[in-house]
């Protein structure tokens, strides 16, 4: 039996209007993403229009060709800086809230990764946590908070790790505004950056091993970068 809609639910927004929420969002926290984006635009149309002038011979249909083809490929490389800089400014609402490298490893992670919003240690007075995510490179611990604290949390992790899997190569990441950190939105291609060492059944094999021999932890999950309220202060 059909279901009927519900005339009184909320109606979800069409593709241009989610397009044109995401660009107001990012312009938001970004300002130079809008003349960025004018940039790589006008690039191919101007392109275009000289390659249209002058290999076309004055034939119209030729010109059309070039300039329609301009416009479109300029369309597209806007569209994705668009979508890269709208990564970025969704991650900077939630940078330096504890659960946000959680919320990367959730929703950013490309190239094979996999990653986990759990933390697999935290500290409960400071709220600092150390993050794990497997891959072709092996196996990322991954610290949230000031380096200092955190230091000694990735060692320990780091020998557990090397007890259970000792010819897995241990890549340590920092993530912050410390010497020696990264920020967050670098975090998905500092994992991709990693050399390859483990093959795509090593992978699963790794990360169903890790898993099995983790304990449960009373932990809040992550945040989700989308839904994150902005902070007053970088919204100045």
């Amino acid at each position: 039996m059909a279901r009927t809609k519900d005339p009184s639910a909320p109606k979800e927004p069409g593709r241009l209007k989610q397009m044109w929420q995401v660009f107001q969002m990012t312009r938001r926290y970004d300002s130079s993403a809008q003349w960025l984006m004018l940039l790589v635009f006008l690039a191919p149309v101007l392109v275009g229009l000289g390659l249209a002038l002058w290999l076309s011979e004055g034939n119209g249909f030729t010109i059309a060709l070039w300039i329609v083809a301009g416009v479109l490929a300029g369309l597209l490389l806007a569209l994705i800086v668009l979508g890269r800089r709208a990564e970025r400014a969704a991650y900077a609402q939630i940078d330096g809230q504890p659960g946000a490298v959680g919320a990367v490893l959730r929703s950013g992670l490309r190239g094979g990764w996999i990653g986990n919003e759990m933390p697999v240690a935290v500290n409960g007075k400071t709220q600092d946590a150390v993050y794990r995510s497997v891959g072709r490179g092996g196996v990322a611990l991954i610290s949230e908070g000031p380096q200092t604290r955190t230091k000694r949390m990735l060692d320990d992790e780091k020998r557990k790790v090397a007890r259970v899997l000792p010819n897995v190569p241990i890549t340590l990441i920092a993530v912050g505004h410390d010497d020696g950190a990264i920020e967050l939105h670098r975090l998905p291609g500092a994992l991709r950056k990693i050399k390859r060492s483990l093959t795509k059944p090593e992978v699963l094999a790794v990360s169903n091993r890790l898993n099995s021999l983790q304990s449960s932890l009373p932990i809040p999950k992550g945040i989700d970068p989308m839904k994150a309220r902005p902070q007053r202060g970088k919204m100045r």
